[in-house]
């Protein structure tokens, strides 16, 4: 029996190419995709990786096997893609595996108007049909011919529309000639940046914008400090205001300020947050669990009303047109905005700071000095063989304790409060990797809190 439970992940589908993914399984998802959304149209681009088009190509092929027209947009961010999901009203496929290494790929999904597609909005269905169409074809010798005509295969591009519907977000008005470091990592913000910024009065020098697959110069996962490094000198070297670090698929944005600081997810969360708020008095604003309790303050201090969700852009997305919050953020760099189709975009999370930036006329440190109210551990993480097995372990340790370790809660992993400081620990959800969280008053007791919670762990597992 075919399976693709390795690669179906909780809210997308990522795995190693060929070894775990190759074209006949995503021709199979396509017929799948096509079939659960039942539209006469779908979206589909990719990423600058080189096994994104012909994984593209097979699953256009599947899906327009069933008669639906496939509109390809080419090389293009995944926050275009769910503008487009937006603005032409259809579903959309975005090949991309994000921050992850070369040699894998994989698939974001969302429905027309950018709705999220996640394991209980569909993902779970697709990947029941594509593994029974998978064991029909093995059966039968392969993919079977269409039972109609093909539909329609276009092109079209939509960078130009995207790069103003981003610009939208500011007032030209106010912006003021900032010096600007962009570190697209090889990546999509190669393409989707100085498309935004052309006409802006920016002065922008980009880091690695030539599109490569292969990540020639370091990955483009800005959540690594070790992968800032590059952006850091050049802020430093060219006296700019702000440093930008984009994704692979340019989805996520992390900042580092002018004295090359790097700015934590969280900090920038409150960030937006606040400036949000000022638009949007009274408004509601989502933050992740993982988030730093600055945000949730922050949320209260300027007059919002904060509500706590799971990680991932699937549970963001639903949270957010359930409360009808205007932005919502999380520690990983994800940014989420109603008027963005409640989709996610870094590069909208960018413009908001440098608009910030204009109005202030101060330098980022000191407009980040109020939400600097905690020490954060940043993301560790560690390979296990069962990370949800080892979060259960010390979920049994907690609540045997009484309270004695904590008041726990469940919403995503284990997120633990004892009093001044807390953690979350929580298996990743797209790769096999067990994520613990920590924040505290200050440095050395955030440190002394990770050797302790990382002990405890150990200790578990040893028995």
């Amino acid at each position: 029996m075919a399976s693709l439970s390795r690669v179906f992940k909780a809210y997308d589908i990522r795995g190693v190419v060929p070894d775990e993914l190759d074209a006949l399984q995503f021709r199979a998802i396509g017929v799948a995709v096509a079939r659960f959304t039942g539209t006469p149209s779908l979206l589909v681009a990719r990423d600058m990786r080189e096994s994104g088009v012909e994984l593209a190509d097979a699953f256009a092929l599947g899906a327009r096997s069933q008669g639906t027209d496939v509109i390809d947009l080419g090389l293009a961010s995944t926050d275009m893609l769910y503008f487009a999901a937006g603005s032409l009203d259809a579903p959309g496929a975005m090949f991309t595996a994000s921050h992850n290494p070369a040699r894998y790929n994989g698939l974001k999904l969302c429905q027309a108007g950018a709705r999220p597609i996640g394991r209980d909005t569909g993902l779970a269905e697709i990947q029941a049909t594509a593994e029974a169409l998978l064991d029909r074809w093995a059966a039968g010798g392969g993919p079977e011919d269409a039972p109609g005509p093909l539909g329609r295969l276009e092109h079209r591009s939509v960078l130009d529309e995207y790069a103003a519907h981003v610009r939208s977000f500011v007032d030209p008005d106010v912006l003021r000639p900032l010096r600007v470091v962009a570190d697209a990592a090889n990546g999509m913000g190669g393409l989707v940046a100085p498309a935004v910024f052309a006409g802006l009065p920016f002065e922008v020098e980009l880091l690695y914008p030539e599109l490569d697959g292969t990540f020639p110069n370091h990955p483009a996962d800005p959540i690594q400090p070790e992968n800032l490094v590059d952006l850091q000198r050049a802020v430093l070297a060219s006296g700019a205001d702000v440093g930008l670090a984009f994704d692979g698929d340019a989805d996520r944005v992390f900042l580092v300020d002018e004295r090359a600081a790097p700015v934590p997810g969280s900090l920038t969360t409150a960030l937006v947050a606040a400036s949000m708020l000022e638009k949007h008095p009274g408004a509601t604003i989502l933050y992740n669990c993982i988030c730093s309790r600055a945000v949730p303050e922050v949320i209260a201090e300027h007059g919002g009303v904060g509500v706590r969700t799971k990680v991932g852009h699937s549970y963001i997305k639903q949270v957010m047109a359930e409360t009808g919050a205007v932005f919502g953020g999380e520690h990983s760099g994800h940014y989420y905005f109603r008027d963005n189709y409640r989709a996610d975009s870094g590069i909208i999370a960018a413009v908001l700071v440098l608009e910030l930036l204009s109005r202030a006329d101060r330098p980022l440190s000191e407009l980040l000095t109020p939400y600097r109210r905690y020490a954060s551990s940043g993301e560790l993480n560690t390979t296990v063989s069962d990370p949800a097995a080892a979060v259960e372990l010390l979920a049994a340790d907690v609540e045997a304790a009484g309270g004695a370790l904590g008041k726990a809660d469940r919403l995503d992993g284990l997120t633990v409060d004892r009093g001044d400081w807390w953690y979350n620990l929580r298996p990743s959800n797209t790769e096999p990797l067990l994520r613990l969280n920590v924040e505290a008053p200050d440095e050395a007791s955030c440190a002394a809190h990770v050797a302790e919670v990382q002990a405890d762990l150990a200790r578990l597992l040893r028995t």
